[in-house]
């Protein structure tokens, strides 16, 4: 727990962006917590160390017809650049993107916020923390 007895929560997430709902789902979280007072700690590894990309970019739907601006199709890094401001204080959102994931991938160019860290950093968060939620992948 933190050291001022204050409740946190440690989220790992796996899926990387648009690829399914949990994504979506964990992040929802990471808003309702922060929004009732609870501290967030998040680890991203795999694919979803490029949830906080910054070249991520809105596109139309050719199917559907509709333009950038019909589609409004928020990226996750913007979704979580909102989060980080909610977070900045206290409650704190804290986020870790893998380096050895991001290594692999090349995904390197981060909105501001999140740091590089290792495994080491969701065992120390899982210890500091009131409860820990892996989210995995399919």
């Amino acid at each position: 727990m933190t050291t001022s007895g204050e409740k946190s929560i440690t989220i790992a997430l796996m899926d990387p962006p648009y690829e399914s709902g949990t994504t979506t789902t964990a992040l929802r979280i990471v808003d309702a917590a922060l929004r009732k007072g609870i501290s967030v700690k998040v680890f991203a590894y795999e694919g979803a160390v490029n949830l906080t990309v910054k070249g991520q970019a809105p596109h139309p739907n050719p199917i559907k017809g509709t333009s950038i601006e019909e589609q409004d199709h928020p990226s996750t890094a913007k979704f979580i650049a909102g989060l980080f401001m909610l977070g900045q204080s206290s409650p704190k959102l804290e986020w870790v993107n893998c380096g050895l994931c991001v290594d692999e991938r090349g995904s390197g160019d981060w909105i501001d916020g999140p740091r590089r860290g290792g495994p080491g950093d969701l065992f120390k968060f899982s210890q500091e923390s009131t409860n820990t939620l892996v989210i995995g992948t399919r």
